[in-house]
Parts: C-alpha cells; structure tokens; sequence
C-alpha cells in the first residue's frame, strides 16, 4: 500500500509522513531528500549534467540519508542546496531520473511517499492521497525555526519558490484529483497524523 503526502514546502509534510509511517509500520519516503541529494552531488561536477549524476546516485533513505555510502543527513538541510535542489527539480532529465528510483522504490511494500508529485507523477496509483497544505506566514515560522533565521526573509524566498513549483513545465505542484486536502495550521503534527492514520485503516478495510 502506498500512502502519497503532497504539498508545498513547510506544510508539514515530513515530519507527519514520518509519523504516519512510524505509527503503521511502513517505510518512509523522502522524494525532496532525493533532490537534495543529486544537487549536492553536482555541486563542483561541472564537467558532467546533474541529470548523468542523478542517474547514477545510490540513494538510501531512512533515519539517516546516504549518497553513495556517505551520510549526507545535515549537508542536504543547507539554505544552498535547498536553493540549488529547487532549481534542478525544474530540469525535466533530472525529474525524470528522480522519479524512475521512486517508482522502483514504491513497487513492492507499503510505504508513505511525501514530494510535491507523488499523487500525480510518480505514483497516481496511489491507495490514498493527500495535499496537506498551511498558510504562507505558518510555512514561513516553521521553515525559519529550522534555519534559525527570521521568518520575514523565508516568506519572501518562500513566495519566490511557491511560484517557481507550481508554474514549471514539468510535474507542477498541485493537487491530484483525488486527493483529500488537509490544511495543518494551527495544528499540531500529532493531530494530522492521528486524522491520515484513521483515513488509511478505512481505505484498508474497504479493499
């Protein structure tokens, strides 16, 4: 069974797609780590595209991020490869690249994807979809508490980013169809967890 959480950046989406995955025993998948990971892995590659490093990437995901055998866990958290992964994610290769060790992953087992296209690209298929979403100034404070930086200077950046993932050519943010829209603000993670838990033992007891 694949669970596929969706939405802009600061939602809340990892650290509630890792409480999903805790509580039900699935395996959890961070697609935006993935992306991380192939920009960090190009910086300073200049003889060579980031899509021809992204094809070749060992990815391990889990507790701790691996590239190659090497835990990249801090390195892909950094305001620069966060910019510079923003940036490949627009590259069509790349995503395509990208999405090929994702649907590999998804195939067999129960896992709980989270990304901005794992409802519309990577995994349409998916038993249950969400778009967790949350306001602008909320994206804004949780993204800063994390950098320690002021939230006034992650919204604009953050406006920037909102506007370049939902207008790129390839794989746009937006919503699946199906999807069930949660908005987390003001909310605390547990409760969100608690709420996509319950949605997903009824899609189980309906199959």
């Amino acid at each position: 069974m694949v669970i596929a959480i969706d939405g802009p950046a600061g939602a809340g989406k990892s650290t509630v797609a890792r409480g999903v995955a805790e509580r039900l025993g699935f395996t959890y998948l961070d697609s935006g780590a993935m992306y991380r990971a192939a920009a960090l892995a190009a910086m300073g590659r200049g003889d060579r595209s980031v899509a021809e490093v992204a094809d070749e990437l060992d990815i391990q995901l889990g507790e701790r991020v691996l590239v190659n055998g090497t835990d990249v866990t801090a390195a892909l958290r950094s305001p620069t490869v966060s910019e510079a992964a923003s940036k490949i994610a627009t590259d069509q290769a790349v995503r395509q690249a990208l999405v090929r060790k994702q649907k590999a992953l998804l195939e067999n087992g129960d896992w709980v994807a989270e990304g901005r296209d794992i409802g519309t690209v990577v995994k349409p298929d998916a038993e249950l979809k969400i778009f967790l979403t949350a306001s602008p100034e909320e994206r804004a404070r949780r993204r800063a508490a994390e950098l320690g930086s002021d939230w006034r200077t992650v919204l604009k950046d953050q406006a920037i980013r909102d506007q370049t993932d939902s207008e790129r050519e390839h794989s746009p943010l937006r919503a699946a169809p199906d999807s069930i829209e949660l908005d987390s603000t003001g909310r605390p993670a547990e409760d969100v967890i608690t709420q996509i838990v319950s949605l997903v033992r009824k899609v189980a007891n309906a199959r």
